[in-house]
């Protein structure tokens, strides 16, 4: 037993804790990671876009595997916006205006954002225009990307940004000293309470965030079956 132990008897706990949340972190970042490279396949395969897929870095602390992430979805939500600048070109206003006219049918305005593509990419897949509806139809790109991307800035710039992801390999006592470099009962408090408050945010975010994502590519899959 450590002598910070011996003073503050809560200590093994915390540890506990504060490799659990960090764990949890990682396992929401990961899914993060493979939402992302499912919508970009989509939009790579189906609406002409050369987003490339990202990996997480077991190299790479917190901050720089967000980075990553936040770098993609900005790629993709320029390619989507990129995508709306088309359909306002090539449209007349009324047809461009039916476009996000929720009582517009949804088939209608699949086969209008078709044509475009057709246009566009010369030759486009049937799945072109409902591709480009459910994104350009729902709030996947705005509300609930930046809300994503701005918490994950928040976390790599707090203090559980600068952790390696591999560090659970390296053991309780090397997880302490990368995290917080000394052993005190109130920054064991502080650490897991940063976790916590991030965590509960960033895993919520993610959610909608993948749901949303979910809703796209099995639409894709109803279509092309």
């Amino acid at each position: 037993m450590m002598l910070s132990d011996l003073l503050y008897p809560d200590n093994p706990k915390r540890r506990q804790e504060l490799i659990h949340l960090h764990q949890e972190l990682l396992d929401c970042m990961s899914t993060n990671f493979r939402a992302t490279n499912e919508l970009a396949g989509v939009l790579n395969e189906h609406l002409g876009c050369t987003i490339t897929h990202i990996r997480m870095r077991e190299s790479s602390t917190v901050k720089e595997n967000c980075d990553i992430i936040i770098q993609a979805m900005s790629e993709i939500q320029h390619q989507v916006q990129k995508i709306d600048s088309d359909m306002k070109e090539k449209l007349e206003p009324v047809l461009y205006q039916k476009l996000y006219d929720i009582k517009e049918p949804e088939l209608e305005k699949i086969a209008i954002a078709h044509k475009v593509f057709s246009i566009v990419l010369g030759e486009a897949t049937s799945t072109a225009g409902m591709v480009a509806i459910k994104l350009l139809g729902s709030n996947l790109m705005t509300l609930t990307v930046s809300k994503l991307v701005s918490l994950l800035a928040q976390i790599g710039a707090s203090v559980l940004g600068g952790i390696s992801i591999t560090v659970l390999g390296l053991g309780i006592e090397m997880i302490l000293h990368a995290i917080l470099g000394a052993v005190e009962r109130n920054q064991l408090m502080t650490a897991v309470r940063s976790y916590e408050k991030h965590l509960a945010e960033f895993k919520a975010a993610s959610e909608k965030y993948q749901r949303a994502i979910r809703e796209v590519t099995s639409s894709v899959r109803q279509q092309v079956q």
